[in-house]
């Protein structure tokens, strides 16, 4: 399998070549030549896989420079009961990913029970042991630079931490994460860890760090590396639960389902869309926003256009305006034109939008697609309905793809909404929501007390550049 660059002047690269790098050396991202191709008959020989058996088959189509024991191996590592152990009662842990039944019809997909409580573990434990293999075989070290709006950067963190050869510099928005989120990250006292908090948004983050990742001398002087969602390997790792949730809830395989996705960077929906163009039979992918509402106006309208204003809501991490994967969508859906790509997003980088034309978003339409906006009102209302029908309690960006993902429901097609974390990560929000505290698993009873470590900084490339410099071989 060779991976290519969506801006289309990046050479042609192995998995294990584009595995620490993230953006290509042109500013695109990376996609595989062509999607593997998943016929009804080798779906129907997946459908008893564990999750491990599964992960395999999956990720053995596109880690194809990784021997096969090596990726088992790796897999095996990983995904384990110890690892994703927190499960609610009567669930078992070794499913990694279990479906819970709301009604007939009506699923939640949890993807909580890592160690950071939230759905970026299920591709950042992977990446943590894909990063050791890769510099261990090489003998190298790597410094990894990334933005977090609230989960990625502690799922990171802590599937990073003790790595021989690893050091992580992560970015987060000063003051507009969780108490909770923050001192998940913070209060991490792992000498290869380092917290800097930008006074801004996680735009602007964002920012820092694809300018860091364009400056080529930079990165290859100082070897960065991302584990944002525009590493490939994470996308391919999160294409897995879409097909363990397809076998888990359909009756025959064959059978259409339609997957509900609070969506910020459309790192995780993007997942759903390449396991839809590898064969898996999804009807709808529905795109979940709360107030920042670029993506929901774009799936309407045609129309993408990042705001200059990130709106602080109650489902932060979603407090995104420009949505990284979305460029890999675009890319098949402009018929994987290089050139075509290179021009829409040369309107972006300048703070413009694009209209994408009639029969791109068309192939937009075909794929799928739908959208809807959520906003603090509604999800407030959500968890309360949820939990009184149900007996579940929902954290804020879940309730978004809850809501969302019910308006358009339909008969004799499975609706699956995506889990993003646990209730414990927003305690002020299901306070209001509920009148009472979520429960915390044990050992996190008093994580906000702990010291933290961070260091805050003006929203700046070169400041933030400055302190890599000065620590990169601490």
């Amino acid at each position: 399998m060779q991976y290519i660059s969506t801006r289309g002047a990046s050479p042609k690269q192995s998995f294990l070549q584009i595995l620490l790098g993230g953006l290509a050396p042109d500013g695109g991202l990376y996609l595989p030549e062509s999607y593997p191709q998943i016929s009804l008959d080798e779906l129907k020989s997946w459908q008893q896989y564990n999750y491990r058996e599964l992960a395999f088959a999956v990720l053995s189509k596109f880690a194809t420079d990784i021997p096969a024991e090596d990726l088992r191996a790796i897999i095996d590592k990983t995904y384990t009961a110890d690892v994703y152990c927190n499960t609610r009662p009567g669930e078992n842990a070794e499913d990694i990913t279990p479906v819970r039944t709301l009604e007939p019809g009506l699923h939640m997909l949890a993807l909580s029970n890592g160690p950071t409580l939230a759905f970026k573990d299920m591709a950042m434990q992977l990446l943590g042991n894909l990063f050791e293999y890769a510099l261990a075989k090489n003998h190298d070290s790597i410094n990894i630079l990334g933005a977090t709006s609230g989960d990625t950067g502690s799922a990171a963190e802590y599937a990073m931490r003790g790595k021989r050869g690893v050091r992580v510099f992560m970015l987060s928005p000063h003051g507009k994460m969780s108490p909770f989120q923050r001192a998940q990250m913070y209060s991490l006292q792992d000498p290869n860890i380092y917290n800097i908090a930008v006074r801004g948004a996680f735009d602007d983050c964002q920012d820092i760090v694809k300018a860091v990742s364009n400056d080529l001398t930079f990165k290859a002087q100082y070897k960065i590396g991302a584990v944002n969602s525009i590493n490939w390997a994470r996308v391919s790792a999160q294409i897995v639960y879409y097909f363990k949730a397809y076998f888990a809830v359909v009756k025959n395989v064959g059978d259409q389902v339609s997957f509900s996705v609070p969506s910020g960077n459309f790192g995780n929906v993007c997942a759903g869309h390449i396991a839809r163009m590898m064969g898996l039979p999804i009807k709808h992918l529905i795109v979940a926003t709360n107030e920042n509402d670029v993506l929901d106006e774009f799936f309407k309208t045609g129309r993408y256009a990042p705001r200059a204003q990130t709106l602080h809501t109650s489902s932060p991490s979603m407090d995104i305006s420009k949505a990284s994967n979305f460029e890999r969508m675009i890319f098949d859906a402009v018929g994987r034109d290089a050139g075509e790509i290179q021009k829409l997003w040369s309107k972006v980088d300048q703070g413009q939008g694009f209209e994408l034309n009639a029969a791109a978003f068309a192939k937009v339409k075909e794929y799928g697609f739908v959208s809807g906006e959520s906003g603090h009102a509604d999800r407030m209302k959500t968890i309360r309905e949820v939990y009184e029908r149900y007996g579940q309690m929902l954290d804020t960006h879940t309730a978004d793809g809850y809501k969302v993902g019910c308006e358009y429901r339909e008969a004799g097609i499975s609706m699956i909404c995506l889990e993003t974390a646990l209730p414990a990560k927003f305690e002020e929000s299901i306070r209001e929501a509920l009148g009472r505290n979520p429960e915390r698993p044990k050992g996190l009873d008093n994580i906000e007390s702990l010291p933290q470590r961070v260091e805050v900084m003006n929203n700046d490339v070169n400041t933030v550049k400055q302190f890599v410099v000065a620590h990169a071989q601490d």
